[in-house]
């Protein structure tokens, strides 16, 4: 069932972990991140990232997510990634979408705000649930972005100011990851995590998933975010299943490549501590 995030936000919050958000590209990807959520019992967040419209268009994406969300009976959450503007998250909201991520973080602080409160004033008319990002986490030349940007770390009290003057629902933060794979493990800045967890009530969300270290991604669940975005690791565990065996034809291909993409998430629920959800 299609759902919004706020409700097991809220159970993440409380039990101290974290969902991971993977995304998807194909009927192939979402597909199988359905099969490990029903496999856990736990709910998904099926994200689609407004880049990735080279893969599906956002009509496509919308189709697979209600599909998917609709048919199983375990909460599902379809969310726009990134999204860059208006129209396309307008559009996103009208096609079905539960979820939406208003992505201005490298516009100056004033005009993010600007831009989060009319995506925010629109969402919660119908019903949906808004992501924003302060402070930017940056990528390297990767499926995700196409592009190297660098990241500007979140201030606590601009996170604060931003909470308060948007309402939006989550936010991300950055604290020293980065989208795509990385030379080394990153160094993630829990001081600032923590900091930010005590000045604000809201979810928070870590971009940036792959890669990261397990350890540095149990902590953070630990320690305060409650969404974690993973892609890059999902898409490599696929391209590696088939790498390591002798295909005969596209049906093996994919066969493998699913294999790969549910023993990497599945992995991604065991350091996230998921399992969480469903104990008493």
């Amino acid at each position: 069932m299609l759902v919004t995030s706020k409700q097991i936000f809220q159970v993440a919050q409380e039990k101290g972990f974290a969902f991971p958000a993977p995304n998807f590209i194909d009927q192939l990807s979402i597909a199988s991140y359905i099969e490990v959520a029903e496999k856990r019992k736990i709910p998904m967040l099926l994200s689609f990232a407004q880049v990735h419209q080279e893969f599906l268009s956002l009509e496509e994406a919308a189709c697979l997510g209600r599909f998917y969300g609709e048919r199983t009976k375990m909460p599902m959450v379809l969310h726009l990634d990134h999204g860059q503007d208006l129209d396309t998250i307008m559009r996103a909201i009208e096609l079905g979408f539960t979820s939406v991520m208003i992505d201005a973080s490298m516009e100056n602080l004033e005009e993010n705000i600007r831009r989060t409160k009319e995506v925010v004033k629109y969402a919660h008319q119908r019903g949906v649930v808004v992501e924003a990002e302060i402070g930017h986490v940056g990528s390297g030349e990767n499926y995700e972005s196409h592009t190297v940007t660098d990241s500007i770390y979140t201030s606590p009290a601009e996170a604060k100011y931003f909470a308060d003057k948007t309402q939006v629902d989550s936010l991300a933060i950055s604290i020293g990851t980065a989208h795509g794979s990385y030379k080394a493990e990153p160094k993630i800045q829990f001081d600032v995590l923590q900091q930010i967890r005590q000045s604000v009530t809201i979810p928070l969300v870590l971009h940036g998933g792959s890669s990261s270290g397990d350890d540095n991604l149990r902590r953070c669940a630990r320690e305060g975010i409650s969404k974690v975005n993973v892609f890059t690791d999902l898409m490599n565990a696929a391209g590696q299943a088939v790498k390591n065996q002798e295909v005969q034809n596209y049906i093996e291909v994919k066969d493998l490549s699913r294999q790969g993409i549910i023993r990497c998430l599945e992995h991604f629920c065991d350091i996230l501590e998921v399992d969480k959800y469903g104990r008493a």
